[in-house]
């Protein structure tokens, strides 16, 4: 498995810790050469640590493993959005002593998936396993915003997307970079009271895991709602041609 973190820029003082693309390819859960890695790395860190994160998500244990590493660090984490946190990638971002998000940068939360097979039994099983991943992800957003289990629940059942401003308010983060000062910002709306539930097409799931193309796929039916119809795969040639 590749590596998907690289620290740099080491001193006694700070260190830089770069994630860039998915959290995992697959999953790192029983594998003990990556996250062994990955706490030897961290160990040899002193100081305060800065996380630039830029993941559309992964294995959801993945995250957990560094999220309790993270949090577990002796010195400041402060964590950087500069690009997107979606999925599992979210839960990585709320281990920061401080997390803040680039004015462009995007959060996303949604319920984790697996694949299961089997009898009744088995199905039921993998349900109450999902629940008590949803529960254990749930934790850690409480614990970074002012939210009720219930409304970060109802989040994550629709699938938020959130920009810096949004994220700002809602409280999973506690800046936004490059801001010379605080801006001032409108609390967080109320939770509206559910009238109807909408119907939800069916979903491919995967192995105790945020879908990373599923956050990518539904990033680009978001965009391609507000470009009059454009076709997909023309906004993916347009965005393929964008370098940062």
């Amino acid at each position: 498995m590749e590596k998907f973190w690289q620290f740099k820029n080491s001193d006694e003082k700070e260190t830089e810790l770069i994630f860039n693309g998915p959290i995992s390819d697959e999953t790192w859960w029983g594998d003990e050469i990556t996250p062994a890695m990955f706490r030897d790395e961290l160990s040899k860190v002193k100081g305060n640590l800065t996380v630039w994160l830029n993941s559309p998500g992964g294995d959801c244990f993945s995250a957990s493993q560094i999220y309790t590493m993270l949090r577990n660090h002796k010195g400041k984490i402060t964590v950087k959005i500069d690009g997107i946190a979606a999925s599992a990638a979210s839960v990585v971002a709320m281990a920061g002593d401080e997390t803040l998000i680039s004015p462009t940068g995007m959060i996303m939360i949604h319920n984790p998936m697996t694949i299961a097979w089997g009898n009744k039994s088995d199905m039921e099983k993998a349900i109450n396993e999902l629940e008590e991943v949803k529960e254990s992800i749930i934790n850690a957003y409480v614990r970074k915003t002012t939210l009720s289990r219930e409304e970060i629940s109802r989040l994550m059942d629709e699938e938020t997307w959130m920009n810096a401003e949004k994220a700002l308010q809602l409280g999973f983060v506690d800046g936004i970079l490059f801001d010379d000062k605080k801006a001032e910002t409108s609390p967080a709306p109320e939770p509206e009271e559910e009238t109807s539930k909408p119907e939800k097409e069916p979903e491919n799931i995967q192995l105790m895991t945020f879908s990373v193309s599923r956050s990518r796929d539904s990033f680009m039916q978001k965009v391609s709602a507000h470009t009059d119809g454009v076709p997909i795969e023309q906004l993916e040639k347009r965005l393929n041609l964008l370098k940062y």
